[in-house]
């Protein structure tokens, strides 16, 4: 233990704690320890998978050892060559030091040392590096939170070899590399040190953690306390703010895997060298909550792609690696196991050997993903993202509306957004971001122009647009200043539900969104509601798109193709990407259904028209010069010249089609037809069958379960309390019999 508590300070509503340094010659002393090293060493032969990913990362190390690796001048941008060499090489010294751990090859140690010595002499002569843009320069790469990532590897391959070190190359490491380094990061660099985001987090991860190795008292108090030392920014403060109370992190899944890494590596060297902060109980235990936040956001191994997202991005990354390793030791969940077995490989330290071992030794029991409501905002006050999960595992529904709030400056304009997924399958998708991560010929693997102009776009998401314009007029500053309201969330055996409203996204139109997973219609499959309401002063066009993942195979109205007229669907705000490439009129009181097969299951997508509406069938790539926009398609519903106009929809997933047994089941749907009726602030929603039964979604705004409420539809009442009751066939069945 290397620092004492001395004195507790209250603000921000959590507890902080200031401490005294005390100097301990433990080493290693980040998230390896000697009593880690020895237990491994000692029970290895405990664990064949841990072992075996020991061996395979000595051999990589031997191999890129074989001769000396490069150290180039930095020139390039991500996904350049420059960039990727120090990347690798910084890994590198983290592998190399910890396998001299764990296996006492001084080999390893020595190759660690001689890339730290390099690196030492190339850094003090370095300025701003030439593809360096915007307020946040890096030095050994274009921007500095590739220098964080950087040295929060480094450090800990120095911590784990530097007692190997002569004085004067730990003389030479320190004062050439780490020191400067960290200073660049910290005093150098205030406007991402102190800045509450996961660019400010890494930063102070790399400098808390340098300070660790180099027993420095002043690194780790800016590094817990951002550089005033007062608290109003750094570790804590971004742990108090960067999370919701269910663990929830403000920019989405993606970039939560990402920001978890440094909140990960730095709690783990907290609780390491200062356990009296009680860092893992901060916040009623919030990074704890993060990691399962982490593993709820996802489908079939993947994160759901909300915002800036990567979407081939899941739950076998390095971050998910550490964080379930890591929560595993903490808590002992044997469910975390079984997500363990969906990761390719285990981190070298005491955490990765006691999940490995524990895998090997069969205590494996599944993870307990149910439909869960996670709160937005530090507080849990500004909206939410709702998860509806339907069937088992292997065969599962997902149904997520995202009511949360913007997300800073990687959000998307995309309130009250829709994602669906089933067998397996992302159905009614998300494009996630505009971007080539680390493709050098694409922007440099920077996010591209079209981020912007598309991807960001309210149009680019399955949710309401007004006049084609999007949410907020796509202004990140307004957009901030508000938030979706969660109206109601409930989760039973027969119906997952959800609702939320948006006020503020339009100048004169509010609307709101109630989803539903209802399990017991007389179909296959459970069936997906949506219903979404815009209300105005005045008279708007209405847009609905639906992004999907499928084949059409079939539509209710004949469609007029567009094949030597092909145009933009519209001129701006993501719509000038969007080819027309066919559409259809609805006269009001109809429904229109569309039919698609995405891989070996056929859906049906239906929607009662309130209003004369047309159907148009797009395909995205126009005005795409660079090609750096991918071909997906989307149906967009529209309503012109009306006040008010509810959007409702049932989605049907149906039969099977196999290519290789050459047979077809239930292509057509079993759903033949949709009515709706809205009276005041209450909604009933009949769905009818092909053989005739008849299921009743019923709704109210009004959530109080003492109030009631009764709407006829089709000359029958239905009554109920509270925010929804749900008329299955039995109820049908009964009301025939007292009719």
């Amino acid at each position: 233990m290397r620092f004492k508590v001395s004195q507790t300070l209250f603000f921000a509503a959590a507890t902080l704690v200031l401490w005294t340094p005390g100097y301990s010659a433990e080493r290693p002393g980040l998230l390896l320890s000697p009593a880690d090293v020895e237990f491994i060493r000692q029970f290895r032969h405990e664990s064949p998978a841990f072992s075996r990913v020991l061996e395979e990362t000595a051999t990589e190390l031997d191999l890129y050892f074989e001769t000396a690796p490069d150290v180039p001048e930095p020139v390039d941008a991500g996904g350049g060559y420059s960039h990727e060499t120090h990347k690798r090489n910084g890994i590198a010294i983290h592998d190399a030091g910890i396998v001299y751990q764990l296996t006492g090859d001084e080999t390893d140690a020595r190759n660690a040392a001689r890339l730290l010595l390099s690196y030492a002499e190339m850094y003090p002569g370095l300025g701003n590096h030439p593809q360096s843009r915007g307020s946040n320069p890096g030095r050994l790469f274009w921007q500095n939170l590739n220098e964080s990532v950087w040295l929060t590897y480094a450090i800990q391959g120095f911590d784990a070899i530097q007692d190997t070190l002569s004085t004067a190359e730990r003389d030479r490491v320190v004062s050439n590399l780490l020191r400067p380094m960290a200073d660049f990061l910290s005093e150098g660099s205030p406007g991402t040190f102190d800045r509450i985001h996961n660019h400010g987090t890494w930063a102070v991860a790399a400098v808390g953690m340098t300070g660790y190795a180099l027993d420095d008292e002043d690194y780790v108090r800016k590094a817990l306390y951002g550089l005033t030392g007062e608290g109003d920014s750094g570790f804590i403060r971004q742990i108090d703010l960067l999370f919701s109370p269910d663990g929830y992190y403000s920019e989405g899944p993606y970039y939560q895997r990402y920001a978890m890494m440094p909140f990960l590596l730095f709690a783990r060297s907290i609780e390491a060298n200062d356990p009296e902060l009680k860092i893992f109980e901060h916040r009623e235990g919030i990074l704890l909550k993060a990691i399962y936040a982490c593993v709820d956001l996802s489908y079939a191994g993947l994160f759901f792609p909300l915002n800036d997202a990567i979407k081939d991005k899941g739950l076998d990354t390095v971050e998910l690696r550490y964080g379930i390793a890591m929560a595993y030791a903490l808590t002992g969940d044997s469910t975390l196991l079984s997500i363990a077995g969906l990761q390719s490989s285990y981190v070298l330290n005491g955490d990765g050997f006691r999940l490995a071992r524990a895998r090997d030794q069969g205590e494996t029991s599944p993870f307990d993903y149910r439909s869960r409501m996670f709160r937005d905002g530090p507080e849990g006050r500004q909206g939410a993202l709702a998860v509806l999960r339907s069937g088992d595992f292997s065969n599962e529904q997902a149904l997520v509306l995202k009511a949360t709030s913007q997300g800073m400056g990687h959000g998307h304009f995309d309130k009250l957004g829709l994602l669906f997924y089933d067998n397996g399958n992302e159905i009614l998708t998300d494009y996630g971001a505009a971007r080539f991560l680390n493709v050098e010929q694409k922007n440099g693997g920077r996010y591209l122009p079209e981020n912007e102009t598309w991807a960001k776009q309210t149009v680019a998401h399955n949710t309401l647009v007004v006049d084609e314009t999007s949410h907020f007029s796509g202004r990140l500053s307004i957009a901030e200043q508000s938030h979706p309201e969660i109206l109601f969330f409930d989760s039973t055996d027969e119906v997952q539900i959800a609702s939320a409203s948006m006020e503020d996204a339009y100048e004169d139109t509010s609307f709101n969104r109630t989803v539903a997973l209802l399990d017991d219609l007389a179909t296959d499959n459970p069936v997906m509601i949506d219903v979404l309401h815009a209300s105005s002063s005045s008279e708007h066009q209405y847009d609905l798109p639906v992004h999907f993942n499928g084949h059409i195979v079939d539509t209710s109205h004949s469609l007029e193709p567009r094949i030597s007229n092909l145009r933009p669907l519209g001129e701006a705000n993501g719509y000038q990407h969007l080819w027309l490439r066919a559409s259809t009129e609805v006269p009001a009181g109809e429904n229109f259904s569309v039919t698609w097969l995405t891989e070996n299951r056929f859906y049906t997508y239906t929607v009662a028209a309130q209003h004369d509406m047309e159907v148009f069938i797009t395909e995205l790539g126009a005005n795409d010069p660079l090609f750096n926009l991918r071909r997906e398609q989307a149906l967009v519903f529209r309503v012109d010249s009306a006040s008010s106009n509810w959007f409702v929809s049932v989605f049907e997933p149906h039969g099977e089609y196999n290519g290789s047994e050459e047979y077809t089941l239930n292509s057509a749907g079993l759903i033949e037809d949709v009515r709706f009726l809205r009276e005041g602030a209450s909604d009933v929603l009949g769905i009818r069958t092909g053989d005739g039964s008849q299921s009743i979604l019923a709704l109210s705004l009004d959530s109080d379960e003492t109030t009631s409420h009764t709407v006829s539809l089709e000359g029958r009442p239905y009554s109920w309390n509270g925010f929804y009751a749900f008329f299955g066939e039995e109820f049908a069945e009964e009301r025939e019999l007292r009719d």
